[in-house]
């Protein structure tokens, strides 16, 4: 009896889940949207034509099987981002320089840690907010983690700071180009536009976010028995407080590369829209300059980079296996009837509440789709039109979309980048829904609230498109 239910493995879950989704496609309705190609090469689905498909296609046990292995591919990016990173990072530390900078943070905010919190989570979720990043945080794990182990905090701290501010810098973005700028063009609505507002509630969503991370970790330190990682191995901990080394010139140098490629790298994303593999390569010469700089020698940094990457096997799998649930589900040919079937009930509903029930949708459908463009590209233009015969501008459908996108990557398993930062940190899933979930029910009332208040005030009513009757015809 003492020893109750024991939480399955992350793996166990994901493929848990997975063989859900494969009984999911036995009895869901399988049907189809027409599509149309945007722009920019994307499929765009259109309102008004979901048909019931002619004949079910049934997957197998074989079609789950080899699910696995496909979705390890579909999810290559992340995954050997991470592997690099890891490695890269190895190499870093190899040199002494990432615990040289974790002694001069100690030194900094030691007996601060609520300031370091704060800034933390404040500045990913601008940088999040402002030009979409997320992936590149994963350098920012291990140091984190190691940190706030100097500090007496432990990894779900580090792990809050990040995917708080990952998470909330997404949902409340004022100008995120791979999220609010696709929904508003989508949308029909000017891009943009209704910046006042989203900019209006960012701070307020950035205080919920520290919050409950700082109370979390303030509890930590006054009993460390109340961590929710006490008992697990913490990563990058071979160094005990009082031993860092000083951070000298080459030490400096180093940091300074480290800089470089940040700023290299935002460059990119912002101006020759790099993602992943251009990040990668970024890290790559990075830790060539780390090698060089620290004079390790050739076959010692590769030693070190084989050694992260080894490190950093069981986070990859389960990236991969991750990204296999959405893959089953679009195999099955029942994720449109998925979404189908979600938008039909905001139709009798008031306005307020079926902005509310907008932004319930759009998290649940995160799930299925954790890809924020694509999942704009299959929601709005069904939300935008539901929205016009409703009374929900479409400003406001844009933004319960937002809310429902960026506030559940936080915690749902399907995204591939959550779950390479709490792999890297350590930190099971199971444990990390335990931390994340009060955040996620602060966050959602809170968006509910707003969305609320933004129907009540007519939030987007002076670039709301006249197509009402247009809609209406189609919908006949």
């Amino acid at each position: 009896m003492k020893q109750g239910f024991k939480v399955p493995h992350t793996l166990v879950l994901l493929l848990g889940m997975m063989l859900v989704a494969l009984l999911a496609t036995w009895v869901v309705p399988q049907g189809f949207f027409d599509t149309v190609t945007a722009d920019n090469g994307r499929q765009m689905v259109v309102p008004g034509t979901y048909t019931l498909s002619d004949s079910r296609h049934f997957l197998t046990p074989w079609d789950f099987l080899t699910a696995i292995p496909r979705a390890l591919a579909a999810a290559q990016d992340v995954i050997f981002f991470v592997f690099i990173v890891g490695g890269v990072l190895s190499v870093a530390r190899a040199t002494g320089t990432i615990d040289a900078l974790i002694g001069r943070l100690l030194e900094r905010f030691g007996h601060k840690p609520n300031v370091l919190i704060f800034m933390v989570v404040f500045c990913f979720a601008l940088a999040s907010g402002a030009i979409g990043t997320a992936g590149e945080y994963i350098p920012f794990v291990l140091i984190l983690v190691a940190l706030c182990k100097a500090m007496r905090l432990d990894a779900m701290t580090a792990v809050g700071m990040i995917i708080a501010g990952y998470g909330i810098g997404y949902g409340v973005s004022a100008f995120n180009p791979f999220t609010v700028l696709i929904a508003q063009q989508i949308a029909g609505v000017p891009v943009y536009s209704g910046l006042e507002w989203r900019l209006a509630i960012f701070v307020p969503f950035v205080l919920i976010g520290f919050h409950h991370v700082w109370s979390y970790g303030k509890n930590v330190l006054a009993d460390p028995n109340v961590s929710l990682t006490r008992d697990l191995p913490c990563p990058l901990s071979g160094t005990n407080q009082g031993e860092y080394p000083k951070l000298n010139g080459r030490h400096q140098v180093i940091l300074l590369g480290f800089v470089a490629a940040l700023v290299i790298a935002v460059w990119g994303i912002a101006t020759r829209h790099w993602y992943l593999y251009e990040l990668g390569g970024v890290f790559i010469a990075w830790g060539i300059f780390t090698t060089l700089v620290g004079k390790l020698g050739a076959d010692k940094a590769a030693g070190q980079f084989i050694e992260g990457v080894k490190d950093l096997a069981t986070t990859a799998m389960l990236i991969g296996v991750a990204r296999g649930i959405a893959l089953i589900l679009e195999d099955g040919q029942i994720l449109h009837s998925l979404v189908y079937g979600m938008s039909l009930p905001l139709s009798h509903l008031g306005a307020e509440l079926a902005a509310v029930g907008m932004l319930v949708i759009q998290t649940i459908l995160n799930l299925f789709i954790p890809s924020g463009s694509g999942q704009a590209y299959v929601t709005m233009p069904l939300m935008a039109p539901v929205g016009d015969l409703i009374g929900v501008s479409r400003q406001v459908a844009v933004l319960a979309y937002q809310f429902g996108d960026g506030f559940s990557n936080m915690i749902v398993p399907t995204n591939a980048v959550l779950m390479g930062i709490i792999g890297m940190a350590g930190v099971p899933y199971h444990l990390w829904f335990r931390f994340c979930l009060p955040l996620m029910i602060k966050l959602m009332a809170a968006a509910a609230v707003v969305l609320v208040l933004a129907v009540s005030f007519g939030y987007g009513d002076d670039v709301q498109p006249k197509v009402a009757t247009e809609v209406s015809q189609g919908a006949e």
